[in-house]
């Protein structure tokens, strides 16, 4: 985060995704991506560190065991930095911050809690409730 935007706190009392809030939000992003990015290499790093054979089977099933998780959480991470990329493209686009089913503004608190929203609480809710009464039928 630049210099200016290191003591920033976004606040309800200033215009809503105004410029320095999008610039904000966009350097979050990019430091949470860039995070990701570094566990993912560490995390390939160590998977071809653990590419050796192991005697024991109890060793081997365990290795694999191990590189099996790691590779569902880095699943699970490629994921969510295309959400990121996908959120960091609304803020270019003027869209960033208002909830994709009424167009409303999302909580700042929500944003800093989860800057890839894309709903505000309410919809988000509305969109579970629905979910948990499909899978439950």
């Amino acid at each position: 985060m630049s210099v200016k935007l290191k003591d920033y706190r976004p606040s309800e009392k200033e215009p809503f995704m105004n410029e320095k809030q999008r610039e904000y939000f966009r350097a979050k992003l990019l430091a949470w991506k860039e995070d990701i990015l570094k566990e993912a290499r560490e995390t390939l790093q160590h998977l071809q560190d653990e590419n050796q054979n192991h005697p024991d089977l109890a060793d081997r099933a365990s290795s694999e065991t191990d590189r099996a998780i790691e590779l569902r959480a880095r699943d699970r991470q490629r994921k969510l930095i295309a959400k990121i990329d996908a959120a960091i493209a609304r803020i270019d686009e003027g869209t960033y911050g208002y909830c994709e089913e009424t167009g409303e503004p999302i909580s700042l608190r929500r944003l800093e809690a989860r800057p890839i929203a894309t709903l505000s609480i309410e919809a988000q809710e509305r969109h579970e409730r629905r979910e948990r009464v499909y899978r439950d039928d």
